[in-house]
């Protein structure tokens, strides 16, 4: 499989669609977006408090809850959410939750 993952960085979350928010697309651009989806995709949190890390853990370890991770931008804040099915990751602004 051709994850797309380059520096030996491991896959350890399926992100299935990924889409970002209006807020997202306006301020950030495309790589920064696909930084942060290689980080969800590869269990690096970013800023995500430990008690919330060690959730993300688990939910890939279980994949029974979805996982979500803070990471600190030029503009700011931002999440990046995959659902509980790992249908869907999200990248949005705290504005926009």
């Amino acid at each position: 499989m051709n994850t797309g993952i380059k520096n030996g960085k491991k896959v350890v979350l399926a992100l299935g669609h990924c889409v970002m928010t209006a807020g997202v697309a306006g301020l950030l651009s495309r790589a920064e977006v696909a930084g942060l989806l290689v980080a969800q995709a590869t269990g690096d949190w970013g800023a995500t408090c430990a008690e919330d890390a060690a959730m993300n853990d688990e939910a890939v370890r279980t994949g029974e809850d979805r996982v979500v991770s803070v990471h600190e931008t030029r503009v700011g804040k931002v999440f990046v959410i995959t659902e509980w099915d790992r249908s869907v990751t999200t990248v949005l602004l705290p504005s926009e939750y």
